[in-house]
This record gives structure tokens, sequence and C-alpha cells, in this order.
């Protein structure tokens, strides 16, 4: 069993309930991963109350803690990497999606230029008709006058 000199009062440690648990479950895994005898001294100083601060079980919290930050640290990193990738993807179907408008409304404008010629030439040949018919009656006025 741990002596009161190598452990504590878990609420003399300034922590909330649920760090104080947190920090017991990280201990009891630091402890059976490091293979130490502390692990029972560990549990029987949690169950009095007590979190168990001898020099090995904080060195085995401690590289426990270490590793856990690589392991943070390191899925953080792959978050990353991957929002970086998710984020280039959605600005590359932008860039698709913008170009492919910018084609649509070009395709459009040549629409547009193509109806402007068509009309200048519809007005064109209504002229035309219309010189035509003013032709066609005067034809028609003079053959009636001569014959």
């Amino acid at each position: 069993m741990a002596s009161p000199r190598a452990s504590v009062p878990d609420s003399r440690l300034g922590l909330a309930p649920d760090e104080v648990q947190l920090l017991r479950r990280h201990q009891q895994i630091a402890l059976s991963q490091a293979g130490s005898s502390s692990s029972r001294a560990a549990s029987n100083a949690s169950s009095q109350g007590r979190l168990l601060l001898d020099p090995s079980s904080l060195q085995a919290l401690g590289f426990h803690f270490d590793r856990l930050m690589q392991a943070i640290q390191h899925r953080l990193q792959q978050l990353n990497q991957q929002t970086q990738i998710a984020t280039q993807i959605q600005v590359d179907r932008a860039g698709n999606v913008i170009q492919m408008a910018d084609a649509e409304i070009a395709r459009f404008r040549e629409i547009l230029r193509q109806i402007d010629e068509l009309e200048v030439e519809f007005d064109k040949v209504r002229r035309i008709r219309e010189i035509v018919r003013q032709y066609r009656a005067r034809v028609e006025h003079l053959g009636r006058r001569l014959g």
C-alpha cells in the first residue's frame, strides 16, 4: 500500500472531480503499461481518495502523457491535412463551377449576338419587302393606267 508521503489527497490538487477521475484513469493506464507494481498501490490510494505520487509513478505518468500528447498532435496533423485536402477539393470544384459558368455566359452572349444579327437582317428584309411592295403597287398602278 502507498505510504502517506507517496500519495496526496486528490482534493489538494485543485482539480475538478472529472479531472481527478481522468488523472486516476491515466495513472492506472500508465502504470499498467509500464508493468509497474505500483499499479496496485495506485489502486489502493485511489480507493482512499488519494493519488499516488512516488517518483516511479510520476515518471510513468509523465511518459504516458508525453505519448498521449504525441498521439493527439499526430491526429491533429492528420485532421489538418484532411481539412486542407477537402478545402483544396472545394476550391477546385468552385474553380470548375466558375469556369463552366464563364463558358455558359460566353455561349449566352454569343447567342444574344446572333439574335441581334438576325434582328438586323430581319429589319433589312422588312425594308426590302416594303420597297418591293411599293414598286409592285406602282407597277400595278402603271399597268392599270396603261391597260
